[in-house]
């Protein structure tokens, strides 16, 4: 792995994940017509870095465009949205695309998105140069979000995370696990992880969802996830971490009681839609025993957050439900 964006914990911190002194990495106005942009992917590309964006323009419609950086701060977003090309289907409609994720396996850059097809449902496509765009079959029938890939197949088979959901801003859903042969067709669907009881971890209480691509370690799969509390003040959301067993991701080994990072800053507490923190995108060195990672903050802007994975992995098998 490249050299990863990265900035040391602040001296007077003990949080096990701290944020950028310098956020948001992309604000709101990055490009002319966008309202908003957050929610969104990135990968190593070439010698730098390319992303996939969420942008909502100023009439509020939600697509996703293309982006490329040197250093995984500094972005340039097309300013135009991606256009796909029919992959394994001719089937491409889509009456919108949001929160995508990315990741690089085999031979090509995977790309999954919440896709407007009746609704919202999981939509698959993938290009190997950020260029030119393909779009295969919706993975699953309508309701559907929140769908992330492994990077490498699992007994032979791609996987993927989703969260089944309803047509609306959703008040209930756990993160279940669907495998596929060729990425077509997809079935094998079996419950990862439910939301917890109040009483015992009230941050994820109401409904969780799959975050980045999840980090192969050798204590299984850390999968960075995002957890909601209905409030007084409506859903906050707030991410945590879980330990997947490394060849059966649908058991899991480790998830944290406590928050990682919740919203507390004004960038995370003000906007759109206040009180979010949304992680859709990890870099990761092993080597290095460091991760960055890329959240929607308030549905509006884009932040950036640092750890050492050892610690996040530790402070996950010792603080567990």
């Amino acid at each position: 792995m490249r050299n990863i964006p990265w900035q040391e914990r602040p001296a007077h911190s003990a949080d096990v994940v701290w944020r950028y002194t310098e956020n948001p990495v992309v604000k709101r106005d990055a490009i002319p017509s966008s309202n908003s942009i957050f929610n969104s992917a990135v990968v190593p590309f070439q010698d730098g870095f390319a992303g996939v964006f969420r942008c909502d323009n100023k009439a509020v419609q939600m697509n996703i465009f293309a982006g490329f950086s040197k250093n995984g701060i500094d972005w340039d977003i097309n300013h135009e949205p991606i256009q796909f090309q029919a992959g394994n289907t001719d089937m491409i409609e889509s009456d919108y695309k949001y929160d995508p994720r990315v990741v690089f396996i085999e031979d090509r850059y995977w790309i999954t998105w919440c896709n407007g097809y009746n609704g919202p449902t999981i939509g698959i496509g993938y290009t190997f140069d950020f260029k030119e765009f393909f779009q295969c079959e919706n993975a699953f029938l309508p309701f559907n979000r929140n769908g992330v890939l492994f990077p490498e197949k699992i007994d032979g088979k791609y996987a993927m995370l989703s969260r089944p959901s309803d047509n609306g801003h959703t008040p209930f859903g756990d993160i279940y696990i669907s495998y596929s042969p060729d990425m077509k067709y997809w079935g094998e669907h079996r419950c990862v992880m439910k939301v917890t009881p109040f009483v015992d971890s009230a941050w994820q209480c109401t409904k969780i969802g799959a975050g980045p691509i999840p980090i192969l370690t050798d204590e299984g799969w850390l999968t960075f996830y995002h957890g909601v509390i209905n409030t007084c003040n409506g859903f906050r959301y707030s991410m945590g971490a879980a330990i997947l067993d490394k060849d059966r991701p649908d058991q899991v080994l480790y998830r944290t009681k406590p928050y990682l990072l919740s919203p507390q800053t004004n960038y995370e507490c003000v906007g759109d839609v206040p009180n979010v923190v949304f992680p859709c995108a990890a870099l990761h060195s092993i080597e290095e025993d460091k991760v960055a990672i890329y959240y929607g903050a308030a549905d509006t802007v884009t932040g950036l957050a640092f750890g050492r994975i050892s610690e996040i992995v530790k402070f996950t098998k010792e603080n567990s439900l």
